[in-house]
């Protein structure tokens, strides 16, 4: 008998903000009227990972991948391909040299590049059934534990395996498990951290919409290794879709016997609740999160106490972010040797990165640690945009740091990274190209963490306005030569000096571009020049006479009306009145606008 096909659709949050759900809708409609109903399903996925060219659709088992599809598109799909068998082309992904239609997701450099444990299951499974899950090996684990080992034989399992926190730091996971197992009480907590707030990032959040029993099938095996009956996720009240579906999972779980007293007729105990963050990007710290799930404000303390000794109401407490928990079923399921075969030596397994910027392929990401950036961003990622030059990219989000070209080969990998001046972080990977200032761009990431400062610590609250400031005033051609010392004695001692995470890398980006990209710096400051011709308060606009056609599009267009002429003659900026906002070079056709 023929494999019953399935029409796979992304209706991650990406993809349901451009019409997924019309899309599924009309899918529906069409089968039906079609009389297919019975013999093709249709499948809400999680985030299928191309964003780029959302709403995704595949079709199983032939692996049929089509792009930014629209509910206009279903008539079509369904004559041609499900009842015909005949693709249509112009819904395919085109290769990127040949322009020749790829018929499957083999064939996309995209997927057949990445290594996928953490995210097999996002974009194939409905996230909404449990019984989805457990046809693919969910809880597996979990029943492996409770039957066959102990937790300190499952302990020992996930410190062989050389897992690593996924969450910034790179913490060994299963040494930070033992010292919260280690501390005895009468009450232990486990949390999931799920509040990702770095601009550009999306990892934790796609996890948890398209595959939520992963995150909670680790979490029981990490209460179970740790002698903890009770858990919490803190999500951000910004993911509506990832908390909906969490809720979901929980109390499917509940109902399967996965959740709540005498799991599987084990005597393990384990209650999991959600906890609604208000987005504070602070709160990503371990404390501040605490102290938020406790209703108070989310701001960090000092440490030591470690959350292992005194955390959540002073019990012990582990904490570990949500792509940290999805990799432990993995784990236990096939074994530490089988997961500590990927990756380097000291950083194993797959990390997620959320692609975004200026590349071809923005999207989800999963590859092997190590693999290269070049490999990232120009096989995976498909090079960048408009064919324009790649300058930099900002890994670690705006507390990880800017690498330029030649860093390329640069291994993605813990020690790597952090040699060269930035960080994995929690998986923010933001391309930039020729157009991009680099000052600029640490002005965005500065004024970014000083907004989310808690305002605890003096350096932190007022060492990233000072420095903002200093920023602010070079973007403006007011900058001065000692500026460039001040900068770097003042990011050092922030660093040095700040009570938590935020503080201590909110000067990473500027560390980081100093570094690599100081003659821009210097570009601004010495010249009144913005190389990448990005800082409008540097920037002039003229006509080229000889290129100008007098056609008026310019003039007609300029919303400061600071362009004059006469048709079929030269047009004139005045620059006195000049807004800079370079619409006069979008509306011409002659490339006469000169922008310097």
């Amino acid at each position: 008998m023929a494999e019953k096909q399935k029409i796979l659709v992304c209706a991650g949050t990406g993809c349901s903000s451009s019409g997924a759900h019309k899309l599924i809708d009309a899918l529906k409609l069409e089968l039906k009227q079609q009389g297919l109903e019975d013999s093709v399903s249709i499948v809400g996925t999680g985030c299928q990972g191309f964003c780029e060219k959302g709403p995704t659709l595949v079709i199983e088992p032939q692996q049929v991948l089509y792009c930014s599809v629209t509910a206009d598109d279903v008539s079509e799909i369904v004559a041609q391909d499900i009842m015909k068998g005949e693709r249509v082309e112009r819904l395919l992904l085109k290769d990127p040299v040949t322009q020749e239609p790829l018929s499957t997701m083999s064939e996309v450099q995209f997927f057949a590049k990445q290594h996928r444990i953490v995210l097999q299951n996002c974009g194939v499974i409905d996230p909404q059934k449990i019984e989805e899950y457990t046809a693919r090996d969910g809880y597996v684990g979990l029943r492996k534990v409770l039957k066959e080992m102990s937790p300190e034989e499952t302990l020992e399992e996930v410190k062989k395996s050389g897992l690593r926190g996924r969450g910034g730091a790179g913490f060994p996971t299963g040494l930070k498990w033992g010292f919260c197992r280690a501390t005895p009480s009468d009450k232990k907590y486990i949390i999931c951290n799920a509040d990702e707030g770095d601009p550009g990032a999306f990892m934790d959040r796609s996890v948890l919409e398209g595959d939520p029993h992963s995150v909670i099938e680790g979490m029981l095996i990490g209460a179970y290794a740790m002698g903890v009956d009770e858990g919490y996720v803190y999500c951000r009240a910004e993911y509506p879709l990832a908390i909906k579906h969490l809720e979901i999972a929980i109390r499917q779980a509940e109902e399967a016997g996965y959740l709540g007293d005498n799991i599987l007729e084990s005597g393990f105990n384990f209650k999991l609740n959600v906890f609604a963050g208000a987005g504070a990007f602070v709160c990503g710290e371990e404390t501040a999160l605490m102290a938020s799930i406790e209703g108070k404000r989310g701001m960090p303390r000092v440490r030591p106490p470690f959350p292992a000794v005194s955390g959540l109401w002073g019990k012990p407490t582990n904490i570990n972010n949500v792509e940290t928990w999805s990799n432990v079923p993995h784990i236990l399921r096939n074994g530490a040797e089988w997961y500590s075969q990927f990756g380097t030596e000291k950083s194993k397994g797959t990390k997620i990165f959320a692609l975004t910027g200026k590349v071809n392929n923005t999207g989800l990401v999963e590859v092997p640690m190590g693999t290269t950036l070049r490999e990232i961003i120009f096989e995976i990622g498909g090079g960048i945009q408009n064919g324009k030059a790649f300058k930099a990219v900002q890994i670690g989000g705006p507390s990880g740091g800017c690498l330029p070209e030649d860093m390329l080969d640069l291994q993605v990998d813990y020690d790597t990274l952090t040699k060269a001046g930035a960080m994995v972080g929690s998986g923010g990977l933001v391309i930039m190209d020729e157009t991009t200032c680099m000052v600029d761009i640490a002005r965005f990431f500065l004024n970014f963490s000083t907004h989310e400062s808690c305002g605890k610590c003096t350096p932190c609250r007022e060492g990233t306005k000072r420095m903002y400031e200093i920023l602010d005033r070079i973007t403006k051609g007011e900058g001065k030569v000692e500026d460039l010392d001040t900068l770097e004695n003042l990011a050092l001692t922030i660093k040095e000096t700040s009570l938590c995470g935020l503080g201590q890398f909110a000067p990473s980006p500027i560390l980081a571009t100093l570094k690599y990209f100081r003659h821009e710096y210097e570009a601004h400051i010495l010249d009144h020049k913005c190389p990448a011709h990005n800082c409008s308060a540097l920037l002039s606009y003229s006509i080229d006479a000889e290129k100008c056609k007098g056609c008026g599009l310019c003039a007609k267009n300029c919303p400061a009306n600071c362009i004059t002429g006469e048709k079929k003659q030269p047009y004139v900026i005045k620059e006195d009145d000049c807004i800079k906002c370079g619409t006069c070079i979008d509306k011409c056709k002659f490339n006469a606008v000169i922008r310097a």
